[in-house]
């Protein structure tokens, strides 16, 4: 067994097939496919399920996963340990972020980053908080940029608060709840509304909310991007509540307070124990590193 076996393990089980997982190492997939049948004679066990139209992990394969995640970690670990050592950053660092993250220019964070540690390859992943949470817990992810509601304390990481920030209704230009008087939830029980997947962080902070108010509202889309929700909603396809420091960024929609809006606390967490140097580095760029 050796550390590209597992690496080509790894990318097929987070990429859903042998192809992706070949392009994504830019090898031919046959002699991916090959690496990957030999492991498994080794180890005397299918790690996949293969048809025409899946690839499913196995039970072996679901147990075989995190021990090779770790294995990895720690072969990138030592490496950037060494490269630290003799004062240079290297390795990888994946960072989640929620899609209205508005506390950090990330793009500027990044290129400061990238300027000073040009060795360390870099991904960036849009999600939700509680998935991002676990990754961050699992060590999939370094650091992320989440947003939950006041009172979560975010267990088995580090972390910290960035910002603090309160929903805010934006319409389409000319709406009529553009220029109308001070507004309640109730007031908006007609009206069809945008918002993130149910069961995601920031929309059940916004279904929370209604329903402490006893108010039913119609959620007529669901999108994952918080840049197409405000398009959808500058086309006239509904409104949306959003934090009111991420409604900024779109100045030429009306914005419109709402008492008994949910508000929300935006964090940056990281792993635990032990940050990578990468991790650590960025940190720094961030203004938090550890103490």
């Amino acid at each position: 067994m050796d550390l590209q076996q597992m690496r080509y393990v790894v990318a097929v089980a987070e990429t859903g097939g042998f192809t992706r997982a070949a392009e994504h190492h830019q090898v031919v997939q046959s002699a991916l496919s090959h690496q990957i049948a030999k492991l498994e004679r080794e180890l005397g066990a299918r790690l996949f399920d293969r048809t025409s139209r899946s690839v499913r992990l196995t039970p072996a394969g679901r147990a075989f996963l995190p021990a090779a995640r770790q294995a990895l970690e720690a072969a990138d670990r030592a490496r950037a340990e060494v490269a630290a050592a003799t004062g240079e950053v290297r390795g990888r660092l994946a960072v989640g972020v929620i899609p209205t993250m508005a506390a950090v220019d990330l793009p500027d964070v990044l290129e400061r980053y990238r300027a000073r540690h040009p060795q360390v390859r870099v991904t960036v992943r849009t999600g939700g908080s509680d998935p991002m949470l676990v990754q961050v817990r699992e060590r999939v992810l370094d650091a992320a940029f989440l947003g939950l509601a006041p009172g979560a304390n975010p267990g088995g990481v580090h972390g910290t608060i960035l910002a603090r920030d309160e929903h805010v209704l934006i319409t389409p230009p000319g709406h009529p709840e553009a220029t109308a008087g001070p507004l309640t939830l109730a007031d908006l029980a007609d009206e069809p509304f945008l918002d993130f997947p149910a069961g995601t962080a920031g929309r059940v902070q916004s279904d929370q909310a209604f329903a402490a108010a006893g108010v039913r509202r119609d959620v007529v889309m669901e999108v994952t991007s918080g840049t197409l929700l405000a398009d959808l909603v500058r086309r006239g396809m509904g409104v949306a509540l959003l934090p009111s420091a991420y409604a900024a960024h779109h100045p030429d929609l009306p914005v419109r307070r709402v008492s008994g809006a949910p508000t929300r606390n935006e964090h940056l967490v990281w792993t635990a124990p032990s940050p990578s140097p990468a991790t650590l580095a960025f940190l720094a760029v961030l203004g938090h590193a550890p103490g």
